[in-house]
C-alpha cells in the first residue's frame, strides 16, 4: 500500500513498483502491448511506403512534381529529423505531464499529418506533412516506451520490448505487400494509389486510438507526481483482475520505495544525471542509437532503389522483396527477445551488434564482386537484418530502463533524437547518392560505413552494457526523488 510517510514532509512509502513487477502475464498484459505496441506497425508501415512509391511518385501522372531523389532524401531526412524534434518537444512533456496523455495527443498528431500527406498537391505539401508526421512518430517513442517498460514486469521487459518495437517490420510487411497492389496501375490511377497507402494509415491509426484509451497510466509516474493514492487504487484493481483470471492470491511483496513526490524537474537536472551521474551509459546509449540508426536509416531508405537501380527490378515489386526482409527483421527479436532476458543484455546486445555488422561487410564484399542477384542480395539482408533487428530494439529498452524513472522519457527522446539525427538525417541525404549513382563501389561504401558503426557500438556494449535482466527499473537506477527522501533527514 501507498502510505504517506509522517516523519518526512513530502514523501510516500509505497510497494507499487514491486507489486507491478510480481505479476504474472495476463490479459491486462496483452492489452497493454496491443494499445501501445502496434504504433510502431504504423511506423514501419510509413518508412516502408514511402521507400516502395519513391520511384512512382517520381513518374509523370503522379500528381506531384517530385524526384526519386528528393522522395528518398529529402523527404526522409526531414521525417526523421520531425521524429527527433518530436521526440525531444514530446519527450518532456511526457515527464511532466503523464504517459497517458502523451501517447494519445502523440497518436493524434500523427493521424492527422498522415491525412494530409495522402492529399499532397505539391512536393512543398509532401515534405512538410512528411516532417509532421515523424513529428508525431517522435513522441509516440518517448511516451510508449517509458509506459511500457514501467506496466511491464521485469522478468518480461526484455522481450517484450524487443518484440514489441520489432513489430515496426510487421508494418513494413504491410507496407511493402500494400505498396504492390496499391501501385498497380490496373487497379488504381498512378496518381491514386500511393494516396490510398497513406490512408490505410489513418484508419490503422484510429483502430489504435480507440484501443489505447483504456491503456491505464504508469502507476511509478503517478506516485512520483503526488498521486499515490491513485497509484495504488490502479494497482489494487489490476491485482484483483489478474487473481480472478489466474486463481491465485498474490502474495504482499517485501519490497518498498520512499520518495519524494514532485511535479517535474529542470532540464538542467535531467542532463546532470544523465551525463554526469551515468556517463558510461550515456556512452552506451549514443553508440547503439548511432550504429542502428545509420545500418536502418542510411541504407534501407534506398532498398528499393539498389534492387531498381543494380538489378533492374520493376518498381512496381520491389514492395515483394523488402516483404521478406521485414519478415526476416521481425523474427529477429520474436526469437531472440527471450535470451535478452535468459542469457543477459551484455552478451546479447555486443553480440547482436557485432554479428549483424560482420555479416553486413561480407555482404558488402559478395556486392562488389558481383556474386548477388536480386534474390541472393535479399536473402543475405534477411540474415543480416535477423540479427541487427534484435539489436537495434535493445538500443530502445537499453536507455529506457538504465537512467532514473524522472529522466526515462526525457532521456529515450534524447538518446533516440541524438543518434537518429546522425545517421537519420545525414543518413539518407549522404547515400540517397550512393545507393542509387548506378555505382556498384557508392553502394559498397554505404554498407561498410553502417557495418563499422554497428561493430563499433557492439564493441561499447562489451564494455558499458548493464545487467538489467530480471531486475526492477529502481534497483537498475534509483530514482531522484527516493534519493532525496533518503538525504532529507541529514538536511
Amino acid at each position: 500500500m501507498s502510505e504517506p510517510d509522517e516523519s518526512k514532509s513530502g514523501t510516500v512509502t509505497t510497494k507499487v513498483p514491486a507489486r507491478l513487477d510480481q505479476l504474472p502475464w495476463s490479459r491486462w498484459h496483452w492489452m497493454i502491448v496491443i494499445g501501445l505496441g502496434t504504433v510502431w506497425v504504423l511506423d514501419g508501415l510509413e518508412v516502408t511506403i514511402v521507400g516502395n512509391i519513391a520511384s512512382r511518385l517520381s513518374e509523370d501522372g503522379s500528381g506531384l512534381s517530385i524526384t526519386d531523389a528528393q522522395v528518398t532524401g529529402v523527404a526522409a531526412a526531414l521525417y526523421v529529423a520531425g521524429a527527433c524534434f518530436g521526440a525531444l518537444f514530446f519527450g518532456r512533456l511526457t515527464d511532466l505531464y503523464g504517459r497517458k496523455k502523451l501517447f494519445l495527443i502523440t497518436l493524434a498528431v500523427y493521424l492527422a499529418a498522415t491525412a494530409m500527406t495522402a492529399l499532397s498537391f505539391s512536393a512543398w505539401w509532401f515534405f512538410l506533412f512528411r516532417f509532421l508526421t515523424g513529428f508525431g512518430i517522435g513522441g509516440e517513442y518517448a511516451a510508449i516506451n517509458s509506459a511500457i517498460d514501467e506496466l511491464i514486469p521485469s522478468k518480461y521487459r526484455g522481450r517484450v520490448d524487443l518484440i514489441i518495437n520489432g513489430s515496426f517490420w510487421l508494418g513494413a510487411v504491410a507496407g511493402s505487400l500494400l505498396s504492390v497492389v496499391a501501385l498497380n496501375t490496373d487497379l488504381f490511377p498512378a496518381s491514386v494509389g500511393w494516396r490510398l497507402t497513406f490512408a490505410l494509415g489513418v484508419v490503422l491509426g484510429l483502430v489504435i486510438l480507440l484501443v489505447r484509451r483504456h491503456v491505464p497510466e504508469s502507476p511509478r509516474w503517478m506516485f512520483i507526481h503526488g498521486r499515490a493514492e491513485e497509484a495504488d487504487a490502479l494497482v489494487a484493481d489490476v491485482e484483483r483482475q489478474v487473481e480472478a483470471e489466474k486463481g491465485v492470491r498474490l502474495p504482499e511483496p517485501d519490497e518498498s520505495i520512499t520518495v519524494v513526490q514532485h511535479r517535474s524537474i529542470g532540464f538542467g537536472e535531467i542532463a546532470k544525471t544523465v551525463f554526469r551521474s551515468y556517463p558510461r551509459r550515456a556512452v552506451l546509449g549514443l553508440s547503439l542509437f548511432v550504429g542502428q540508426a545509420f545500418l536502418y536509416n542510411a541504407i534501407t531508405f534506398g532498398f528499393g532503389s539498389i534492387l531498381v537501380t543494380f538489378f533492374d527490378v520493376s518498381s512496381g515489386v520491389t514492395g515483394y522483396y523488402f516483404a521478406v526482409i521485414a519478415f526476416g527483421n521481425f523474427l529477429g527479436p520474436l526469437l531472440l527477445g527471450r535470451m535478452f532476458d535468459t542469457v543477459g543484455r551484455r552478451p546479447m546486445i555486443s553480440g547482436t551488434y557485432i554479428l549483424s555488422g560482420l555479416l553486413l561487410f561480407g555482404t558488402a564484399w559478395l556486392f562488389g564482386a558481383g556474386k548477388l542477384s536480386a534474390v541472393t542480395m535479399t536473402a543475405c539482408w534477411c540474415v543480416v537484418l535477423f540479427f541487427a533487428s534484435a539489436g537495434a530494439s535493445s538500443a530502445y529498452l537499453t536507455v529506457s530502463e538504465i537512467f532514473p524513472m524522472e529522466t526515462r522519457a526525457m532521456a529515450i527522446a534524447f538518446f533516440y533524437a541524438i543518434g537518429t539525427a546522425a545517421g537519420g538525417i545525414s543518413g539518407p541525404l549522404i547515400f540517397a547518392g550512393l545507393t542509387s549513382s548506378g555505382v556498384v563501389g557508392d553502394a559498397v561504401i554505404a554498407f561498410c560505413i553502417g557495418a563499422s558503426l554497428m561493430v563499433a557500438a557492439g564493441v561499447v556494449a562489451v564494455f558499458f552494457a548493464v545487467a538489467a535482466e530480471g531486475r526492477s527499473l529502481e534497483q537498475i537506477a534509483t530514482p531522484l526523488s527516493a534519493r532525496e527522501a533518503a538525504d532529507a533527514p541529514a538536511a
